[in-house]
């Protein structure tokens, strides 16, 4: 009998909210993970206000709030999230990680292997979100 739990390949980008985007700097807010083998897409992000008005004195919390629960949207996929909703799960994951100068954009896209991907994305999300 093999109890080996199988390691999974999924991919994540970190949602960074850039407010002058001609100044290149950045504030890490959540974490979108794709799980090809267990169609898992999923985001997570935090919008503190504190941090944002430290690091930019035109944050715009409601608009990004308004931004970032499309994306939960795309990820959960169908209707609800427009013409990206409807596609497949890898190219939702690959349209929302898709290069943009825009004041929501993700860094580029990291692989690795995990057990769990819901367990990954909250690791990664207090790493790299909630330091």
């Amino acid at each position: 009998m093999n109890n080996k739990v199988e390691n999974k390949l999924y991919e994540y980008a970190v949602i960074r909210i850039v407010p002058r985007v001609e100044r290149e700097e950045f504030l890490n807010v959540g974490i979108i993970l794709f799980c090809k083998k267990q169609d898992f897409l999923h985001v997570k992000y935090l919008l503190d206000p504190i941090r944002l008005a430290a690091f930019s004195c035109h944050s715009a919390i409601p608009e990004l709030e308004m931004y970032l629960q499309t994306w939960v949207k795309i990820c959960k996929g169908g209707i609800d999230g427009g013409p990206i909703g409807e596609l497949d799960t890898a190219s939702r994951f690959r349209w929302l990680t898709a290069t943009r100068s825009t004041v929501v954009q993700t860094s580029k896209v990291h692989p690795g292997f995990c057990e769990d991907p819901q367990q990954k994305l909250d690791i990664l999300f207090s790493e790299l979100v909630q330091i």
